[in-house]
């Protein structure tokens, strides 16, 4: 179980093509900050049909899209 699993399950409900979250919104839906470690667990993301798109660092967000 990964400690991102709640956020992995959260992405595949939404089920919209292409979205994006906010840093503030990540933490919030998977319960714990959004740190370096992200970029080692964003693979995972894959098994639920998603993948993480474009990471801003200046605006603070996430771009998530369909496989």
């Amino acid at each position: 179980m990964s400690k991102y699993d709640s956020l992995w399950k959260w992405i595949q409900k939404n089920g919209d093509d292409k979205f994006s979250l906010t840093y503030a919104e990540i933490e919030k839906i998977a319960g714990l900050p959004i740190d370096h470690s992200f970029l080692t667990y964003k693979k995972e993301l894959t098994e639920y049909g998603y993948k993480v798109g474009k990471i801003s660092m200046k605006e603070q967000k996430v771009m998530f899209e369909k496989n």
